[in-house]
């Protein structure tokens, strides 16, 4: 009976769910190269995904790295399953070359590889931040970062977006209160595409005394000289206590990093518990990522098309009239109301274009919006008839 009390429960709030146009459905498809993608034996241009540099549907690249696969090395190196945590018998030594690599390109003493981007954000701060201190956060923050807040011991307040003022009155009127403060921030907002001014947080961190926590997943491989993020480009890397990234992105792969000092990486071992309480990655994940690693690092013709391409495109939209934003690859087209934006987003897939409708919770309610993640590969003239289009589904 009570399973049927639940039941009947959970079938009237999927229900609301559709009604709001907030109803979410998984959709099977396959990848093909050009930046598209094959849904029921149609192909559309994926402008929904974080394949930012083509690497994740390069055929080639793939097919490169399986011809490397010899018998003497296949479980070390092309093994499907770790079978353990890292602390049992899950750390294959692919974690070591991968570790030591990271911590060389970003200076650090350390780094550690997380299962993924969400498992790390998760973790590192209910280990790191604990009673007695503080977390002011950026309130469009990522919601694995609002959900470590959530399980840490430390009081949270998050900020008005990119409200520098806003971060230094609180900073003024509460850091004496606590022991430490973790200031934490996107550095390419994930919905909004807009970006964190480094160097005003970084005179906070230095003027309060606080601890810096940037989470570059939708900036590594995108942005910086050699990719690793808006810390490189803006030439910060040094000043950012806790810098985050992702492989689930433009390193086409799986998981996540934090290069910090020996000290911390030693604690986040011994404390995180999203690390220490999940099998390790299995060989063939860490190999492919070796390996994808230094060319992306020599990808600086990717990088400047891409974020060419999107300066381009917002500059086409906003003369269809349309609202938009942010300065990356990643490109909202703001609409509000999430039926109108769902009615849109299906209208766009007629067309060849697979865009995603993006709803509260996930934005802000009031700011539905269709979300555009431009990739690579991705031609200029494919975008073309875009703004036109989409400027017609809107209405």
């Amino acid at each position: 009976m009570a399973m049927t009390d639940l039941n009947n429960h959970l079938a009237q709030l999927l229900q609301n769910l559709e009604n709001e146009g907030l109803l979410r459905q998984l959709v099977p498809l396959t990848r093909s190269e050009q930046g598209e993608i094959v849904v029921a034996g149609r192909t559309y241009l994926n402008l929904s995904g974080n394949d930012y540099l083509g690497l994740a549907a390069n055929r080639g690249l793939v097919a490169d790295f399986y011809s490397r696969m010899r018998p003497g090395s296949l479980l070390d190196q092309f093994g499907p399953g770790a079978s353990a945590s890292r602390l049992m018998t899950g750390n294959s030594q692919l974690y070591e070359q991968l570790e030591q690599r990271l911590a060389g390109l970003y200076g650090s003493e350390r780094s550690l590889v997380f299962n993924s981007g969400y498992h790390g954000n998760v973790g590192i701060l209910p280990a790191l931040a604990e009673k007695g201190d503080l977390i002011l956060a950026d309130k469009l923050c990522h919601a694995s970062l609002i959900d470590g807040m959530r399980l840490s011991r430390a009081d949270t307040i998050r900020y008005r977006h990119l409200d520098y003022d806003h971060l230094t009155g609180l900073l003024e009127k509460k850091r004496e209160q606590y022991n430490r403060v973790f200031l934490v921030s996107e550095s390419v907002f994930s919905m909004d595409g807009d970006l964190a001014d480094l160097p005003k947080m970084i005179a906070m961190k230095k003027q309060f005394d606080c601890m810096l926590y940037l989470d570059e997943a939708h900036a590594v491989g995108v942005l910086g000289r050699r990719g690793l993020g808006l810390a490189e480009q803006e030439g910060v890397i040094g000043d950012i206590d806790l810098l985050f990234g992702t492989f689930g992105k433009a390193l086409a792969g799986l998981g996540g990093f934090v290069v910090c000092s020996k000290q911390v990486h030693a604690y986040l071992v011994n404390r995180a518990r999203s690390f220490i309480y999940s099998t390790g990655l299995p060989p063939v994940c860490l190999n492919w990522l070796l390996f994808t690693l230094d060319r992306v690092l020599a990808m600086t013709d990717e990088r400047a098309h891409l974020q060419e391409m999107a300066a381009d495109f917002r500059r086409d939209l906003a003369e269809e009239g349309l609202t938009t934003g942010g300065a990356s690859q990643i490109i909202p087209v703001i609409i509000g109301d999430s039926g109108k934006t769902l009615a849109a987003a299906e209208k766009l897939r007629e067309a060849g274009f697979w865009i995603t409708a993006v709803r509260p919770p996930t934005v802000p309610p009031g700011t539905a919006r269709l979300r555009l993640s431009l990739c690579a590969p991705i031609r200029r003239d494919d975008l073309a008839p875009l703004p036109g289009l989409l400027k017609n589904a809107i209405g």
